[in-house]
């Protein structure tokens, strides 16, 4: 799409989110699963926040075809995939590449495609990039899998290119791929899966003989990461089990990752995975199939299963998030924000310790957003997930 015709959709995605911004009441719909109890306080429902915040909205950058990750570099550009298998370079000004060249062959049906992008501190000096993809296997089947490469210096193509993990087993579903990166501590990559979707195989999240329906953590040059949980069974990589589709993941300040996932008429789920740990799906939900029927025999506990540590009924389908660090939002340090898809909103979740003490929704109804980041001077960036979709740059009203 030529320059020209980027800042006419800008100024046309200007227009149409140049609603009201403050956050708004969202607990009033009645849950889909209203005999269900929560299994302590808080754990659904939170306390609205009011903070009565107005967000001023910039577009950097529309025309984007179902974006769905990004990545700031060093210089301040956002690297940022588009579904049906481009990455391109964005611009502070705006300005967007031509799609980088390099990239592997990916399914782009339905969920699939072109998702996750992540670089290391290192990436001045390296060039690495590393993302995730629906992979082609043949026969109409495809899995998620990662690949890394070097970016060259004039931003167009990837060379080096190599696949450094490869789900299995693979399955004939478009739906489903979890896809989301995020670099530990120590330097290593968490990669989170999906269930494929379909009776069959998502009954597999509880079978750590796959990669199915996990939080795996590997080493970025390929191959299980160190320090990785001893399952009796389990495949090297798995860090945690029993998830539905996970495509949110983030490390909060003091190391540890979070993650959110989607459930199904119900039940999206705020975790904090630990090692080894199994989180219940299909076997606990708080959701129900999407015929109103229960998940199996409609059970929200058991022995050996973890609790989430926030669900949603109804869902906001979660997109990407990121912990606030930033210096711009005072009051939002510490925050999680999270991108609504089917709830349309940048989701707000105050936190103490492991628990939500607050939720709060920005940009209700406007866009669904994909993902979420913070840029180095303290902006929200979100994408909008749509075939004209937006990168948005959020900062405080006056």
């Amino acid at each position: 799409m030529k320059t020209s015709e980027r800042r006419g959709w800008g100024l046309i995605l200007a227009l149409l989110l140049s609603g009201p911004a403050v956050a708004q009441d969202f607990n009033a719909p009645p849950p889909n699963a209203p005999d269900q109890r929560s299994a302590f306080a808080g754990q659904t429902r939170a306390p609205v926040i009011r903070d009565g915040l107005r967000l001023e909205q910039q577009v950097i950058a529309s025309g984007l075809l179902h974006p769905w990750g990004m990545e700031q570099l060093p210089d301040g550009r956002w690297l940022v995939t588009e579904r049906p298998g481009r990455m391109r370079l964005v611009s502070p000004d705006g300005t967007v590449s031509e799609p980088i060249a390099g990239l592997p062959e990916v399914d782009a049906r339905r969920q699939g495609g072109l998702l996750d992008v992540v670089i290391r501190d290192d990436f001045a000096q390296t060039r690495r990039v590393w993302w995730s993809y629906a992979e082609p296997r043949g026969n109409g089947e495809n899995a998620t899998a990662v690949a890394t490469g070097t970016l060259s210096e004039d931003g167009r193509a990837l060379s080096n290119v190599r696949v450094i993990f490869r789900q299995n087993p693979a399955w004939a579903s478009t739906a489903h791929f979890g896809a989301r990166l995020v670099f530990d501590r120590d330097g290593m990559l968490f990669v989170t899966t999906g269930d494929r979707s379909s009776p069959e195989p998502r009954v597999l999240a509880q079978d750590v003989g796959t990669h199915l329906g996990k939080v795996l953590r590997i080493d970025p040059e390929g191959g299980p990461a160190r320090g990785n949980p001893a399952i009796r069974g389990g495949q090297p990589e798995i860090w945690s089990y029993g998830h539905r589709n996970l495509q949110s993941a983030a490390l909060a300040p003091d190391g540890a990752l979070w993650t959110a996932e989607h459930g199904p008429r119900g039940g999206d789920e705020l975790n904090r995975p630990q090692a080894g740990l199994n989180y219940g799906w299909p076997v606990i939900s708080y959701g129900r199939e999407y015929s109103g029927a229960p998940i199996g025999a409609g059970l929200t506990a058991q022995e050996g299963m973890e609790q989430p540590v926030y669900y949603w009924d109804p869902v906001i389908a979660p997109g990407g998030m990121v912990f606030y660090d930033g210096a711009l939002f005072a009051d939002w340090r510490g925050s999680l924000l999270i991108g609504g898809l089917a709830g349309q909103a940048l989701v707000r979740l105050t936190l103490e310790g492991d628990r939500v003490t607050g939720e709060a929704r920005y940009l209700q109804g406007q866009a669904r957003i994909r993902d979420v980041a913070v840029a180095r001077d303290g902006a929200v960036m979100i994408l909008t997930d749509a075939e004209n979709g937006a990168l948005i740059r959020l900062t405080p009203g006056q």
